[in-house]
């Protein structure tokens, strides 16, 4: 079995965020960027783990991206995947990044392709789907347990009120939740080898996005909280009708 983990390329939690270009482009001046953590941490581990336990033969990542991003790909090497794939491309929106994944993997004939819920500067948590619906796939969302067994998978994931348990016959897509596996540092000689391990860099198809960005804007950021003290119920209820706002 062969896994294809699609990762993307994300801002390090710590950044501080600014726009360019009168609010029309993120500023990626002195910004570090790192593997959106869900597709490392629960995506490619588990994919890593699966390989490791004799289940799959090879684990490659993708990423849609310009040449900047390799150093996030040779992170995945460090981690222990086989060989990645670069879609030489910008990625203006979920659907066309969904589009030159699903057309890699229906090329090459992977059979498990996996991800992670979703990214942390965008949270559409929309692409694993989007690829299913390209390959006319079964997907399996924000699982938290993986298995294979010969060419069925079982899968748990969460829904309300507890967790479901499901069989699927490979192929499929998946997109992976907390739970799936636990975070890994590369050692020193997986740093090592990240170096030599082949990068494949792919031209993107003639696919069109659909979405544009009209312009981004910094979320208000906390407020200060007003104290009032339990003896003034006059002064809560004013407050509540006159400064209170529903989310």
């Amino acid at each position: 079995m062969k896994i294809l983990v699609a990762i993307s390329n994300v801002p390090d939690t710590t950044t501080k965020i600014a726009f360019s270009d009168n609010d029309t482009k993120f500023n990626t001046a002195g910004v570090q960027f790192i593997i959106n953590p869900y597709d490392e941490w629960y995506a490619l581990v588990r994919a890593l783990e699966l390989k490791e336990a004799g289940k799959a033969e090879k684990v490659t990542i993708i990423h849609v991206g310009l040449a900047d991003s390799e150093a996030t790909i040779r992170k995945g090497f460090a981690l222990g995947a086989d060989d990645g794939v670069r879609v030489d491309a910008e990625g203006p929106d979920a659907y066309f990044v969904a589009e030159q994944i699903a057309t890699y993997a229906k090329a090459n004939g992977y059979e498990l392709v996996m991800v992670g819920k979703e990214t942390i500067n965008y949270n559409g948590s929309s692409v694993g789907a989007m690829i299913s619906g390209f390959m006319d796939l079964p997907f399996v969302s924000l699982a938290t347990k993986l298995d294979i067994n010969g060419n069925v998978a079982t899968i748990e994931h969460d829904i309300d009120g507890g967790t479901q348990v499901v069989e699927c016959e490979l192929p499929m897509v998946m997109s992976c939740a907390k739970g799936m596996a636990e975070q890994r540092i590369p050692n020193m000689k997986g740093i090592m080898g990240a170096r030599t391990k082949p990068l494949t860099v792919v031209p993107a198809t003639g696919t069109d996005k659909l979405t544009s960005v009209k312009s981004y804007s910094l979320s208000a950021g906390r407020t200060t909280c007003k104290m009032i003290d339990e003896n003034n119920m006059d002064e809560l209820v004013n407050l509540l009708h006159t400064e209170a706002k529903v989310i």
